[in-house]
Order: C-alpha cells, then sequence, then structure tokens
C-alpha cells in the first residue's frame, strides 16, 4: 500500500482569520471581498447557510447583505498571509515532508504514521487550533486526489470532526459516491460535459474507466486522475519550491487614474512591493516589463491598453534601479485623455542573486546597495509595510484599491496591534 498522504486545509480561511481577534464575529454570517470591494471570495459557513455565492458582487448585495445582518470584511491580505505562515510552521511539527499547495492548503507525508493516522491527525487538528486559533480539516488518503476527496468528505459529514482516512478501497468508493464530477480536484463544467460526453458522469465511473482512452481523448491529465481515484500516486510531494520564472505586481486602482504622474506613483509603488518579493527569495531580474489599461467592462469609454519591455544592463534586486526603468518604460506606453483602470509591472528572467555577473561596461549590485536594501526590508518588516519607502511611490496614494470594511493587521503592524480596553 502507498505511503499516506494527508491534506491539511484550513476552514473558511479568509473569514477564520477575521474572526480571530474579532469574537464577536463567530457565530454570524461573515464574508470577505475581493480587490476593490468587488465581490464576495470568502465566506462563513452561516453565510453560506444563506445562500450567499462566491462572486455576488457587492455593490448589488447590500440590500440582502443588510437584511440578514451579514458582517462584510475587505480582503486583507497581509494579515492572512502572516497566518498562513503561523500555521504552516505549526504542520511541519507533525511530519518532515510537507508541500505548501496554497495559502491555505499543505500536504502532508504520514508515512510512518500508519498504525495512527487518524489518532495523527488529531493532534495535528488540535495543536493548529491551540497554536494559532485557525481550524482545519484533515483528509487521508494514499494519493493526492484521494486525499482531496478526504478533506472534502471531513468538511461534509457529521460527526467526523475534521478528519476522514480513506486508506481503505471500501471507504474511498463510499465517499466518491457521494460526490458529483465537479466535486473533484480539477474537474471543472467544461471538463464534466467532456466526461459525460464519453459516458463518464461519476467519479467512480472516471476511477474505473479505460485509462487508454482517457489519455487518448482528454489528455494525460485525465488518465492519471483515474489512476490516482484507484490509490495508485501519480503525483509526488513537491517538497522544494522551484525558483520564480517571473514576479507580478499589479492593482486595479480605487479609483480612475487620468493623470501621468499619478501613474507613475503606482507603477513605483508596483514596483517596490515586487522588488521586495524578489529580494525575499535571494534572486535579480534581467529584464522589467510594464502595462496599463482602461477598464474594458465600460465599452462606452474610449479604450486603450500597452505594454512595455527593457532588459536591463546588469541583472538587479535594487528599488531604485528598478523603479527608475519602470519610468523610462511608461514615458514610452502612456497616453494622455484615457480613463485608466489597471496598472502593473512583471519582473522576467530571474536569476540566483549570488550570481549576478557584471560586464564591461556594468556592475551588479554593491554590497552598500544591498546593505541599504536589506535595511529597508527589515524596517518594514519590523514596523508594518509602508513604514519606509521611496518617495516615487507617492505620500497620500489616492489611486489605491479601496478596502473600506478592512480590519487592523493585528499581527504585522505595531500602529494596528490589538489592544484591550480597561
Amino acid at each position: 500500500m502507498s505511503a499516506p498522504i494527508a491534506l491539511v486545509d484550513c476552514n473558511n480561511f479568509y473569514a477564520s482569520c477575521e474572526r480571530l481577534f474579532q469574537p464577536e464575529l463567530r457565530g454570524k454570517p461573515v464574508v470577505v471581498l475581493s480587490n476593490n470591494d468587488g465581490c464576495v471570495i470568502a465566506r462563513s459557513n452561516e453565510a453560506k447557510a444563506l445562500g450567499i455565492g462566491m462572486g455576488d458582487p457587492w455593490h448589488l448585495s447590500k440590500p440582502k447583505f443588510a437584511r440578514h445582518g451579514v458582517i462584510v470584511r475587505s480582503s486583507n491580505y497581509t494579515l492572512y498571509g502572516d497566518l498562513s505562515r503561523r500555521v504552516m510552521s505549526v504542520l511541519g511539527e507533525f511530519t518532515p515532508d510537507l508541500e505548501i499547495y496554497s495559502i491555505d492548503e499543505a500536504f502532508l507525508s504520514f508515512q510512518g504514521f500508519e498504525g495512527r493516522l487518524e489518532r495523527h491527525a488529531r493532534q495535528l487538528r488540535r495543536t493548529v487550533m491551540q497554536w494559532t486559533g485557525i481550524p482545519v480539516s484533515v483528509g487521508i488518503a494514499p494519493t493526492k486526489t484521494l486525499a482531496k476527496v478526504a478533506n472534502r468528505t471531513a468538511k461534509k459529514r457529521t460527526g467526523s470532526d475534521g478528519v476522514c482516512c480513506l486508506m481503505e478501497e471500501s471507504a474511498q468508493v463510499t465517499a466518491l459516491n457521494d460526490l458529483a464530477l465537479t466535486d473533484l480536484w480539477g474537474v471543472a463544467g467544461r471538463m464534466a460535459s467532456r466526461l459525460e460526453s464519453i459516458g463518464i458522469g461519476t467519479p467512480l465511473q472516471l476511477r474505473d474507466a479505460d485509462t487508454a482512452l482517457l489519455r487518448e481523448r482528454l489528455g494525460v491529465v485525465m488518465e492519471r486522475m483515474a489512476l490516482e481515484l484507484r490509490g495508485i500516486p501519480c503525483h509526488e510531494l513537491v517538497l522544494a519550491i522551484p525558483d520564480r520564472k517571473s514576479i507580478v505586481a499589479s492593482r486595479s486602482f480605487g479609483r480612475i487614474v487620468t493623470s501621468r504622474d499619478e501613474m507613475l506613483e503606482a507603477l513605483s509603488a508596483h514596483t517596490e512591493r515586487a522588488a521586495e518579493k524578489l529580494r525575499r527569495q535571494n534572486l535579480a531580474a534581467s529584464q522589467l516589463s510594464v502595462f496599463l489599461m482602461t477598464n474594458p467592462f465600460k465599452p462606452t469609454e474610449r479604450q486603450y491598453s500597452n505594454s512595455c519591455s527593457m532588459r536591463l544592463p546588469v541583472a538587479t534586486a535594487d528599488t531604485a534601479v528598478l523603479i527608475a526603468a519602470a519610468a523610462r518604460l511608461l514615458n514610452r506606453i502612456w497616453r494622455e485623455g484615457y480613463r485608466y483602470k489597471k496598472a502593473g509591472v512583471m519582473l522576467l528572467d530571474l536569476a540566483p542573486a549570488s550570481v549576478v555577473q557584471g560586464d564591461l561596461w556594468s556592475e551588479p549590485d554593491s554590497p552598500r546597495r544591498k546593505d541599504l536594501m536589506r535595511t529597508l526590508d527589515q524596517l518594514n518588516s519590523d514596523f508594518g509595510r509602508g513604514a519606509v519607502r521611496f518617495a516615487a511611490t507617492g505620500i497620500e496614494q489616492s489611486w489605491k484599491l479601496r478596502c473600506e470594511q478592512r480590519s487592523p493587521r493585528f499581527t504585522t503592524d505595531w500602529r494596528e496591534i490589538l489592544s484591550v480596553g480597561g
């Protein structure tokens, strides 16, 4: 039998993060909105029970939310990211083999715990809850795909206490019987339609399908899914995070931007953020690209979008150098008279900063500049993002995305740390 794999998934993660430092939200319907307070991207169980769907637009849902007492929060990714790191750190205490799959999910190898899988999983749940305050569900199975099924079953099945083990075939068949095709990992509506066109309408039928036919008609991905549903591993744990090929920083504006100065501020801020990510991974960029666009969802307005790239003389992680390059690129594509909705930057051709070499005319980042960048990053880490920033990013930043319902960043900003009244 294959070594057991566990999928740990944080329950309603964004909503759980909001409740962690605001206990008055517990037991009440809570939703979290996307950037610029656009639409619903996370819901508590109470909100789901009210029929609130993922993607429901905030501006159309206000009357319904008010009628049912729904509590609305703007997305607070700084808080969510920090709590995610804490959860993943705790998970690392329970296995040496951990794959962080997303901000709220991780695959763990439970090899060596075969004699006490469920007991180990329940101890993991209790520890994560005690140390971080975030509730999780655990699904255990021989393959990643079945672990996903087990995790879903752990959440849905009454009396499971957040843990489901599908190491035996009979348990796998029972769990798969309760699912639709679109409940499977990676099977959306279009793929489900293609499966149904060849006579596969349930997860069990997919499991038992002819793998040669699946490969011929739908590709190797579906063939591997069928094998994984049979308990044959096709996807190993990814224990080492591969080097990034690119880094993108972009946001829609909180209000329309029409002036070049504001656009330069926004691009400088995005570049600053991208450079910080670059240094965090000890990388340097050899190429920079910027883009801007109007709102394509307003066809009555004049439309314009453009992008431009530049190869840097030497790969760099210096924010000042990158901002200067972004400004030059903006000059090439800026057009007056348009109402811009979004802009961003992309860092490309990334390489380890330790192996960057200069040429006859240009030198890599000097030790002094590297020390300066490290100092800036450390100050922003200690005192909150934006505590120290480049003047080119602006002071008021009135173009920033809307987040009128955002909670404080309780764990990463001294100015927003939780206070208790006397």
